[in-house]
């Protein structure tokens, strides 16, 4: 990740989310809970379904992969973020910027792809439950997750060919938590216009496609479901609810970002914490809650480790 010699920019000073002293130690107070329950929660998810022979499924397969990102999601940033709220001069190397936009486009492209799959997933679950067992075996997972992580890189990598050569001279202040590649690139020292339409479009394109190709997928799931009567029909309703729910609040901070025009709003960066805090929460909280298979594993695990130290 070597800048080329026109680069000066040895470092970017990320102005973070106040500058008051009070509302940082708020900031570092929610964050920290909302981290560590993101992390701990998404651990015990993977857990669960790795050590209950019920939850041996693709659905569940798919999930704990998705655990996996959601971990990997928190960690790009947010510990850096903690820290910085007890730093005056928040500071980042050039190379630790270039990482963090290579770590979230990698994780998010990768995420949504594999959104993607657990619809696929639950289409085949519902619409052709006769042929489930035969499509969705064990090998399709893997390839599920494997298209998913090239992907995500390759859109990374398609980001970050072009950035990490851009003319930086100054100034190099980001007016975010992180290096968030809309930001970075206005910071070039020259026209970034075709660099801002090319980044919108890479962008665009598997945000909007992933997005369309994951509301038709639950459109007919829908429709298929609504047309049945019976209590697993009842029970497919409110697994397709949680799913629904998780792409929602998922793609709609993520379109808005990565498809609105490169123009900036004070609130733009209180939604960036969402999209990067709080999103990974959404995994442990919603698919623990709601889904019974879950929660039953959930009680059985906690049952056997509470009778193993009455023992």
């Amino acid at each position: 990740m070597a800048h080329t010699n026109e680069s000066v920019v040895s470092e970017f000073v990320l102005l973070g989310l106040s500058n008051s002293w009070e509302l940082q130690l708020f900031f570092f107070a929610i964050f920290s809970v909302v981290y560590v329950t993101s992390v701990l929660g998404n651990i015990l998810i993977i857990i669960i379904i790795s050590s209950d022979s019920h939850l041996n499924s693709p659905m569940y397969f798919l999930l704990s992969n998705l655990s996996f990102l959601d971990i990997c999601q928190s960690n790009f940033a947010t510990p850096k973020m903690l820290l910085d709220f007890f730093v005056e001069h928040k500071t980042i190397s050039f190379e630790g910027c270039m990482a963090q936009i290579f770590l979230l486009h990698s994780f998010v492209g990768s995420e949504m792809m594999l959104l993607v799959a657990m619809a696929y997933d639950r289409f085949i679950a519902i619409c052709k439950p006769l042929r489930y067992s035969t499509i969705m075996n064990r090998k399709l997972c893997i390839i599920f997750v494997f298209i998913s992580w090239a992907v995500g890189i390759l859109h990374s990598v398609s980001h970050l060919v072009f950035t990490v050569d851009l003319p930086f001279c100054g100034p190099n202040e980001v007016d975010s938590f992180f290096c968030d590649l809309p930001l970075v690139i206005e910071l070039a020292c020259m026209d970034t216009y075709e660099m801002e339409i090319m980044t919108l479009t890479n962008s665009g394109l598997i945000s909007l496609s992933c997005f369309l190709a994951l509301i038709i997928s639950y459109t007919i799931i829908l429709i298929t479901v609504w047309r049945r009567s019976s209590s697993g029909s009842s029970k497919a309703l409110s697994t397709l609810t949680a799913h629904i729910t998780v792409v929602i609040l998922f793609f709609g901070p993520c379109i808005y970002f990565y498809i609105w025009p490169f123009s900036r709003l004070p609130v733009d960066k209180f939604l960036s914490v969402f999209y990067t805090v709080c999103t990974p929460l959404l995994n442990p909280i919603i698919y623990s809650l709601r889904n019974e298979d879950v929660k039953s594993a959930m009680r059985k695990l906690r049952n056997h480790h509470v009778n193993s130290w009455k023992n």
